[in-house]
Order: C-alpha cells, then sequence, then structure tokens
C-alpha cells in the first residue's frame, strides 16, 4: 500500500519529469530562459535554424566577454540548440517556402511564464482576483444547476440590479468613479490572464501534431487494405479539432474569440483602459502587453489553425498514397540504415571521411543461360489465302485512304492555288482543296511543306474543316501562317 508521503513524492517526481519543469531546475535554466526569451519575442515566434544558432552564438560570446565564462555549458550555439530540440524545449519544423526553423514548445513556452511571473511584481489576493474566481464559480453553478425556476430567479434578480443601477445613472447623470488602486488590480489581474494564453495555443497546436504523426504512424502501420482505412483517417484528418481534448477545448474557447467583432470590440475597450490615467502608474512593459492582447490572440489563433491545416493536408496526402508494402520497405531500409550508423558511429572519429558508394554492388548469379533458345517457331505460319483482285484493290485504296500525307499533290495544289502570288495563305489553301485532300492528316503535311519553304506567322487564328474518309468532319485552330509558293532550294 502507498502511503501519503510515497504518493505526494511518486507524484512530484512525475510533474517535474514534465519538459517545462526539466527546464527550469536544470542547473543551466537561467541561461536557457534568457537565451530562448531573447530570441523568441512575441513578434518573432519563428525563428530560422541559422539564424538561432547565430544569435545564440553572439550572445554566448557576450557572456564569455563579460566574465560569465565559467557558469556556461560547453559546446556550440548549434550543439546547445540541438540539446533544447532533443529535450523538448524546440520544435524545429520546415515552412513552406523550405525554411527550417526553431519555434518554442509549449513547454519552454510555459517555463518562460513562470520564470516572467516569478521575477516580476508577487501576486497579491486582491479584489479583482476573488471578484474572477467568485464570476468563474458563479457561472460553473449556473451552467450545471438544470433547475428552471432557480435559472429564473437568478436572471429576475440580475433584471433587477442592472435596473437599479439604470435608474441611478438616469436620476443622477453620473459614474461612480473608481479608485486608481483598484484598478491597477483589475489591469494586472488581467495580465495574469492574459500570459497564460500563449502555452494554451502552443499545448492545442503540439497536441494537433501530435495526433497527426499517431495517425500517420498508425497508418503506415496498418496491414489492412487501404480502401478499408481510407474513410477511417480521412473522417480523423477532416475533424482534427475535435481529435484531442486540448482541440476540443479549443474550439470551445474559440467561439467567445473567434468572431472578429468581438475582437474589435476588445480592442476598442482596451483602447480605453490605455487612455485612462491610471495607466501612466503602469510599467511601459505592462502597458506594452495590455496594447498587445488582441494580436498575442490573434498569433494565438492562427498558430492553432496552420498546426490544423497541416495536419489535415499530411494525413490526407499520406492516405492518398498509402502503400503498405512500400512504406514497410522504406521502414525497413530506414532501420538498416540507423543500424550501419549505430554500428559505426562508435568507432568512428570525429571529421572522419565515409567512402562513397561509387557503384551498386553486383548480383550474385549461380547460373547464366549460356545457349539461346531455337528462334524458329515450331509450327510454320498458315499459308496466305487468295484473293479476287477487286476485294485486293478495294483494300489497298482503304488503306491509302487511312495513310500519311498525300505530299506531292499537296505540293501541286498549293502551287495552283497560289498562282503567281509568291506566298500563300496554308489555311486558305486547305479550305480551297478537294476533299480527298482534306484529311487531318493532310493538314500536317501541308504545315510540314510550309515549314520545309519558310513559314511566316501571322497574328491571326486560323480555322480550317477537315474530312475523313468515312465523311466524318473535323474543326481545327491553329495560328495562321504564309508560305512560299516554291521551294527556294528549287531555284
Amino acid at each position: 500500500m502507498i502511503t501519503r508521503a510515497e504518493g505526494a513524492y511518486l507524484g512530484a517526481v512525475r510533474a517535474f519529469q514534465n519538459p517545462m519543469l526539466d527546464l527550469l531546475h536544470k542547473r543551466h535554466a537561467p541561461l536557457v530562459v534568457s537565451l530562448l526569451s531573447l530570441v523568441f519575442t512575441v513578434e518573432r515566434p519563428t525563428v530560422p535554424v541559422a539564424d538561432a544558432h547565430t544569435e545564440v552564438g553572439d550572445a554566448l560570446d557576450q557572456l564569455r566577454a563579460a566574465g560569465h565564462g565559467e557558469q556556461l555549458p560547453t559546446g556550440s550555439a548549434r550543439d546547445l540548440c540541438r540539446q533544447w530540440a532533443d529535450a523538448g524545449w524546440l520544435v524545429r519544423q520546415v515552412l513552406d517556402d523550405d525554411v527550417e526553423v526553431y519555434q518554442l514548445s509549449a513547454h519552454a513556452v510555459g517555463a518562460l511564464e513562470v520564470a516572467g511571473r516569478a521575477g516580476g511584481g508577487r501576486a497579491r489576493v486582491s479584489q479583482s482576483r476573488v471578484r474572477t474566481l467568485l464570476d468563474a464559480v458563479d457561472r460553473l453553478s449556473e451552467d450545471a444547476d438544470p433547475d428552471v425556476l432557480m435559472r429564473m430567479a437568478r436572471l429576475d434578480a440580475e433584471i433587477a440590479r442592472l435596473r437599479a443601477e439604470l435608474d441611478r445613472l438616469q436620476r443622477t447623470g453620473t459614474v461612480e468613479p473608481v479608485d486608481d488602486e483598484q484598478l491597477l488590480e483589475e489591469a494586472e489581474n488581467v495580465l495574469h490572464l492574459v500570459r497564460e494564453l500563449p502555452a494554451d495555443f502552443a499545448r492545442v497546436a503540439e497536441s494537433i501534431k501530435g495526433m497527426q504523426r499517431d495517425v500517420v504512424t498508425a497508418l503506415r502501420q496498418d496491414e489492412r487494405p487501404t480502401g478499408a482505412v481510407l474513410r477511417e483517417y480521412l473522417e480523423r484528418g477532416e475533424h482534427v479539432m475535435e481529435s484531442t481534448t486540448e482541440g476540443r477545448a479549443f474550439a470551445g474557447a474559440l467561439r467567445l474569440i473567434g468572431d472578429p467583432q468581438r475582437l474589435d470590440r476588445l480592442a476598442s475597450q482596451l483602447d480605453v483602459v490605455l487612455r485612462h490615467r491610471f495607466t501612466r502608474r503602469l510599467p511601459a512593459q505592462q502597458r506594452a502587453e495590455l496594447g498587445e492582447i488582441v494580436r498575442r490572440i490573434e498569433q494565438g489563433l492562427d498558430q492553432v489553425f496552420a498546426a490544423q491545416r497541416e495536419a489535415s493536408y499530411v494525413i490526407t496526402a499520406q492516405v492518398r498514397n498509402h502503400d503498405p508494402l512500400r512504406d514497410r520497405q522504406v521502414d525497413e531500409l530506414l532501420r538498416e540504415v540507423m543500424t550501419g550508423l549505430q554500428s559505426w558511429v562508435p568507432g568512428s572519429r570525429r571529421g572522419q571521411g565515409v567512402d562513397p558508394l561509387r557503384r551498386l554492388p553486383v548480383a550474385e548469379v549461380e547460373h547464366l543461360r549460356q545457349s539461346a533458345g531455337d528462334l524458329r517457331a515450331a509450327q510454320p505460319p498458315d499459308p496466305l489465302t487468295d484473293r479476287d483482285d477487286d476485294d485486293a484493290d478495294g483494300a489497298a485504296d482503304e488503306a491509302l485512304a487511312w495513310g500519311g500525307p498525300r505530299y506531292a499533290e499537296l505540293g501541286r495544289h498549293l502551287a495552283g492555288f497560289a498562282g503567281a502570288a509568291p506566298q500563300v495563305d496554308v489555311a486558305a489553301a486547305f479550305n480551297a482543296a478537294p476533299e480527298v485532300l482534306r484529311r487531318p492528316v493532310d493538314l500536317l503535311g501541308l504545315l510540314e511543306i510550309a515549314h520545309q519553304r519558310g513559314m511566316v506567322e501571322t497574328d491571326e487564328v486560323a480555322y480550317v474543316d477537315a474530312v475523313r474518309p468515312d465523311g466524318t468532319r473535323r474543326r481545327f485552330a491553329f495560328g495562321g501562317v504564309t508560305t512560299l509558293t516554291r521551294d527556294e532550294s528549287d531555284d
């Protein structure tokens, strides 16, 4: 049986296995927090990998120059960023323009918020926070209580309170002023609530990406026919937001903050707050945070929607191109490569060259056939049957009718149509030809003759009517061209 002390200890151990708390209790936690907050800001949520390595390296050089070298970890900026990515504090991804970037994970965002609150002003038990708690409990109680009479009584009481306030305003025409200290408390409470949003948005986006990885992995390992898994995984890809607990919670919150009119009203309300005299007592950083609330919400929404679009695209593409046999072959090949690297790396040196594979290995075949088979057929072909001369002539005429262009006749027709003119319009010449020379293949032959003699393109579109040997007609359109009546090589 687990005692209370052991249960509390095991719970704390599990909590500290979370990457957020793991970051905060590391030896170099102050360095990690400072560098991440320096590189990643609200205006810059993603940073190209090369830029992040450069900026972290410059910051390390500045700290070493200031005499903090003993407290810094060894290794380059690239090594540190890779360690942070392996620890789950950074997320590495490739954007649509093939640029590889770093992004703070939800655990890192939460750790930075905790560090920021701990380093800032101490949280106070204020009237604003207690009122927020009471309002939340009141709303929870109303939503959980199905009693209609109780709901009506609460609404009547609220209406009576609001009507009394309206009557007082109409009677006196004045608004009771609120003390600046109370306004400061309420502003601090708002900032406290807002600081939780980036980590919440990041957790939703990461839960969607985790669901995407699970679906793709399950699909690659699924041995059922593609048609059997198609409906299941396409449905999950289309309803990716409802597939995770965080996604469902976000979908509920989106109904409140996703309305553009509500965000516009929020921006107007914050503008009224910032114009009040009490905000002059707030530090510049807190005033900036109040003004950036709407933009931070919009950035969080964009982050979640981008993760949703990517997950839907990846899952749908994987389903459409799903080939279990090929996927298993690729997985086996990758495992062989990883096994080869694991056996090669321990005995290798840093910077050691690798001999490239210059030619594919030769297949080991035990025996090749050395004698060719007899190409003569086992039985001679049947003799040709005699046909009547009339039938033979008809078959020959039919074959000629469906044959290639009649170049000689086309050339004579072109010369006769042009007469004494040095140039002739190809489309007009084709339309003036008899039906036996107006087959689609004869149009190609006429264009070939024109190309050989020197073809000049016009800006008009030419239309011609071709006639097949069976009497069917086709209309063709092409760029109008003219050609010389005679071939210059004949002169």
